[in-house]
């Protein structure tokens, strides 16, 4: 298999854990709602990342869900309605991870995020046209 796909790949693979990880978390600790809803937000921006790399568009670090889908749109168009998406989950990234940042985030909230970030993954499997197992915990 060549390089690039098998990069791409890890990016979905490392996606799928922060996913795996958010629902797991909302399963068995669901009062842990500022960690999944970190993960959400973490496995949609490696699931960007992803297409980014397949698209072999260059892409600085950057948390920012909206920056990377700007810069997937230079060869393929996100509805608004993803661009909404995405942006409902910035609040979740990194500066939800420090302890004087507190965001109060209701069961809709955390069950919208793990939401969204499957949408995503099935978006991006869907257009990379891949198989990738992962664990069902994700549905």
């Amino acid at each position: 298999m060549n390089e690039k796909i098998e990069i791409v790949k890890a990016w979905l693979i490392k996606a799928d854990h922060d996913l795996g990880t958010a629902k797991i978390t909302y399963l068995h600790i669901p009062e842990y709602r500022d960690t999944i809803a970190f993960h959400c937000q973490q496995a949609v921006e490696k699931y960007l990342k992803a297409y980014l790399y397949h698209l072999e568009i260059i892409f600085n670090k950057s948390h920012d869900l909206v920056y990377l889908i700007d810069l997937i749109s230079q060869k393929d168009l996100f509805s608004k309605e993803l661009y909404d998406k995405a942006s409902s989950l910035e609040n979740y990234s990194v500066q939800l991870r420090y302890p004087n940042i507190v965001i109060e985030l209701s069961d809709l909230e955390i069950q919208n995020s793990l939401k969204i970030a499957k949408e995503f993954r099935d978006l991006i499997i869907d257009k990379l046209n891949f198989q990738i197992d992962y664990n069902s915990i994700i549905d």
